[in-house]
Order: C-alpha cells, then sequence, then structure tokens
C-alpha cells in the first residue's frame, strides 16, 4: 500500500534500521539517529541495485515518486542511473571550469595559427582590458545577454566604437564554445539594437585650397620642430602613407638605386606588400635621415628610445603646435594627395587609389599583381612632389619671404 505524508512525517527511530515501502521498489529507511532517506531498490543486468534519491523532508513523497520515475525512464533506456548521476555531476564540474576566460584564451591560442603577431596581441589585450575583469569567471555556458549588455555599456560610455568591437570578439568567442560544445547559445545575439548607433567619421584633412596656408605655417615653425619630426611631416607629404607605417620603417626597406620603398605585408593593413615610388624631394630627405640616424634599424627612431620607433603621437603633437589641431591629422596627408592627384593632376582614380594601398573594390582587380599600374604611379609620385614644391614656392612668395631654393625640406638656413 502507498506511503502517504503523515507516515512519512510520523515515522520514529528504532533500535534498528527499517524501512517504509511505497511502491515499486521506492521506499523510506528510517535510520536509529532519526534520518530519513529515500531509496529505490531496482534490477538492471540481472543484479539488484540500490539508489540514494535524497533526505526527508527535503525530498517530499511526491518529489521522491517524480525522481523514481525520471530513474524508470533511464532503466528503460538500459542505463544506470548511479552512473548517469555520476556523469551529470562530471558534466556540471566540467562545465563550471570552461570559464569565458578559459574558452576565450584557447580560442585566441587557435588565432596564433593564421594572424599576425600585432593582431594577436591587439584583440589579447582588449580582451584584458575590456572583458575578463567582467566576464572572465563566468561559466561560458551561463552568460546571459544582460550581464555582457553590462560589459559593454561600460566600454561604451567612452568608447561606443569599441564597444561594437568588443561584442564582436565576445561573439566570436561563444560561437566557439558552442561548436566545442561548452554552451549552446551566442548571448551577443542582437545587443548591437540596444548599443549606441555610432557613425565611424573620417580623418582630419583640409582642403585643397587649405594648402598654400598649412605650408606657409609648416615653413614658419620648421625651426622650433625637432628636426626629425619636421622631415617625418615632410617625407608623409612626399609619400601620404599611414602614420603607421611612416614611424615603423626600417633602411632595410628602402632601394636607393631604384627610389622604391616597399612596405612588408606584416606592417600593411591589407597584409600585402606595398611599392611606394620615391620622387627625388623623398629621396633627398632619406639622404639627411641617414645621416642622422642610418645606423639606427628604424628611419625615425624614438628619440628617448633609439632601439624603438618613434611614436606615431609625434605627428600630431607637431600638427597641434602649429595650430592645426582638429583640422589635420597624419592620415589626412593621405586624403589631401588623392585631391591633388585626381583634381589639380589629373590622375585616374584608379592609380591614385593603388599608391593608397586600398583594398580593390572588385573580384577583378583584387586578381592584379601588386606592381600594377607601377610606371604610372612612379611618375605620379615625382609629379606629385614637384607640385607640392610649386605651391610652396608660390605660397612664400605670396608672402614676400625672400628664397633662393624651393624644396620644403629644405633648412632654413638655407632656404631664406
Amino acid at each position: 500500500m502507498p506511503l502517504t505524508d503523515m507516515q512519512c512525517r510520523t515515522a520514529k527511530p528504532k533500535d534498528k534500521p527499517y524501512k517504509l515501502s511505497d511502491s515499486e521498489g521506492l521506499y523510506l529507511e528510517v535510520l536509529p539517529s532519526g534520518g530519513r532517506y529515500w531509496r529505490l531498490k531496482y534490477r538492471l543486468h540481472g543484479k539488484e541495485k540500490r539508489f540514494a534519491i535524497g533526505v526527508y523532508p527535503k525530498v517530499g513523497l511526491s518529489e521522491a515518486r517524480q525522481a523514481k520515475e525520471k530513474i524508470k525512464c533511464e532503466l528503460k533506456e538500459g542505463l544506470d542511473p548511479v552512473l548517469a548521476r555520476q556523469e551529470r555531476k562530471l558534466r556540471a564540474a566540467f562545465e563550471h571550469g570552461q570559464t569565458f576566460k578559459l574558452v576565450a584564451l584557447e580560442w585566441h591560442s587557435k588565432g596564433l595559427e593564421t594572424w599576425d603577431e600585432r593582431y594577436a596581441k591587439t584583440i589579447l589585450h582588449r580582451l584584458e582590458k575590456y572583458v575578463f575583469d567582467e566576464l572572465g569567471m563566468y561559466p561560458v555556458h551561463l552568460l546571459k545577454p544582460l550581464t555582457v549588455l553590462g560589459c559593454l555599456q561600460k566600454i561604451e560610455k567612452t568608447a561606443p566604437e569599441m564597444a561594437r568591437r568588443v561584442k564582436q570578439l565576445i561573439s566570436h568567442i561563444c560561437r566557439y564554445a558552442i561548436v566545442t560544445g561548452r554552451t549552446e547559445t551566442d548571448p551577443t545575439i542582437g545587443l548591437e539594437t540596444v548599443l549606441k548607433r555610432y557613425k565611424k567619421g573620417h580623418f582630419a584633412s583640409l582642403d585643397i585650397d587649405e594648402l598654400p596656408a598649412f605650408i606657409i605655417s609648416l615653413h614658419d615653425h620648421k625651426a622650433r620642430l625637432y628636426r626629425q619630426t619636421y622631415l617625418a611631416i615632410c617625407f608623409l607629404f612626399f609619400t601620404f602613407v599611414r602614420t603607421s607605417e611612416l614611424v615603423e620603417a626600417k633602411w632595410a626597406e628602402f632601394d636607393f638605386d631604384q627610389a622604391m620603398w616597399t612596405i612588408p605585408s606584416e606592417r600593411m593593413k591589407m597584409r600585402s606588400p606595398h611599392l611606394v615610388p620615391l620622387s627625388r624631394q623623398a629621396l633627398d630627405i632619406l639622404n639627411e635621415l641617414q645621416e642622422m640616424n642610418g645606423k639606427r634599424e628604424y628611419v625615425f627612431p624614438s628619440l628617448p628610445r633609439p632601439l624603438k620607433p618613434m611614436s606615431k603621437g609625434a605627428i600630431l603633437i607637431a600638427l597641434k603646435r602649429m595650430g592645426y589641431s582638429g583640422r589635420m591629422t597624419g592620415h589626412g596627408f593621405r586624403a589631401l594627395a588623392l585631391g591633388i592627384l585626381k583634381e589639380k593632376l589629373g590622375y585616374s582614380h584608379e592609380v591614385a587609389d593603388r599608391q593608397l594601398a586600398h583594398a580593390p573594390r572588385s573580384s577583378t582587380d583584387r586578381a592584379y599583381d601588386r606592381a600594377k599600374f607601377l610606371p604610372q604611379r612612379i611618375q605620379m609620385m615625382q609629379d606629385y612632389s614637384d607640385y607640392l614644391d610649386k605651391v610652396y614656392l608660390n605660397a612664400l612668395q605670396a608672402q614676400s619671404y625672400h628664397i633662393r631654393t624651393v624644396p620644403i625640406y629644405k633648412d632654413q638656413k638655407n632656404s631664406e
């Protein structure tokens, strides 16, 4: 006859353990100490076994019966409930140990096989700076959208675009966790609708008609700037490479005989080697720099740490001193050059764009090799340098400067 809850509550201890049977092998065992335990007797593969369901009254009669039904289902499938429970415990322990940080570092280590060193360092830095303190210790399968959103909103307060980049990182890691069986969902899905909309702006750059005034300002600040910084700005003017490509330039990359600078793929944004034809003006600047820094690895070494390249911020600081903070950046020389090449010198967008090392827009363009339009680009870079010198000369003459030499980079004492 099945047990009642009253019988379970009023069961008194005796000198020896005894059982109060319910049905289908379920019984309540009462110990001399007063403890009452639910047990289930069952047979599997011809052997009689017992399974501990729980302690009464923490596990009530109805809960014990529900557990019995679940165990019966496992038995029908040929599963031993004891082994199944052990497996669940091990699984729970494993899942608890699979923290977001552990999975993220594993994902990062896999990426090292294909990423370049700089990108790998950037990714790890962002995880350590923005994510691990907030989410690192969460078991990845317990990570919820609201938890991730809280982390992203803290980043968003000061860096909206970074919040979106970090969201993408977290998504990549969670998708890796799904594939490797550590979780079932990506908690970042849909969070972009909650984050603030952020429109990325362009780098500050001058209009073409502002060029003469800028050149006058550069001329007037020539003596106030550290000579290497001044030459770096002039070289950036003549080559319009990215600032990072400029400051990390090494002497080994330059072929003076061929008047060519080959920037290796690992330093290029598009991860492809880039050729920069060198005008006569650019070569003259390099010759002066070689006298200054020829024994160094870098063309533009750091002043306090000569074994390291100069800081990208040095260009911005110099432009700020010239009064162009927020109006011109190192990257702005690229936009300025593109405008001059197309509007003033009549070069096609394809030729100018290839010199800027932009990603080709179509699969057909991407099939061309890195030297496409090279003869045109060589002539274009010389025409561009000559144009800058012409603007420089006209701007100085308009300001009543008495000059004997034209090039922008020449020392002031030799140019007035």
